[in-house]
């Protein structure tokens, strides 16, 4: 069982992040082989609709989204965690998610599957944001939801937290970091 979390957090240990390394410490626990990938750390360029994958489904530009490709075509369960932004995903996950368009032109245009169209993959969502906004969280959950469902990845949850801004306030939330461990110990159980 591979476990892909993508930290899309432009800080360094930020409440997103410290979520998504303990529910990967939970799959961890249960077996699986875990790896993070920081898209802050990442040079992708955005999406420029310049519709050379049209012709084969593969993405022409030569950066670091050519390393992301296989990662997600080897995991069995892909967790997001972002911070949200103006309600929305950071910049650096949408520049990903956007640069998956050969992915799209593949499952839509060539009508051929992207990624594993065979394997049962599953994706989770972990999602702060600062204010308590009503729906705030609505906006990135439909972005990532659609992506899953784009990368024939099954819809398998998420874990939002509101009211946490500065680095590290997570932490007082201990009921959070319990779910997250558990997600991450669920999310590693194989379905039957």
């Amino acid at each position: 069982m591979k476990v892909l979390g993508i930290s899309s957090s432009p800080r360094l240990h930020g409440n997103s992040d410290l979520l998504l390394a303990e529910l990967l410490r939970g799959a961890q626990e249960k077996g699986a082989e875990v790896k993070t990938i920081r898209l802050n750390k990442m040079k992708i360029l955005p999406c420029q609709h310049c519709d050379a994958c049209n012709k084969n489904g593969v993405c022409n530009k030569n950066d670091d989204m050519q390393k992301i490709y296989p990662e997600l075509e080897q995991a069995d369960v892909i967790v997001v965690a972002s911070p949200v932004q103006f309600m929305g995903p950071t910049a650096d996950l949408k520049a990903m998610i956007d640069r998956t368009q050969s992915l799209w032109v593949k499952k839509y245009l060539l009508k051929t599957p992207p990624l594993n169209p065979v394997k049962k993959r599953r994706g989770f969502v972990i999602s702060v944001a600062g204010t308590k906004i009503k729906g705030m969280f609505e906006p990135s959950l439909a972005i990532i939801k659609t992506w899953f469902h784009v990368i024939n990845i099954e819809y398998a949850g998420e874990l939002t937290v509101n009211g946490v801004d500065e680095i590290g306030a997570i932490l007082r939330h201990p009921e959070a970091m319990q779910q997250a461990f558990a997600a991450g110990q669920k999310l590693a159980t194989p379905e039957t």
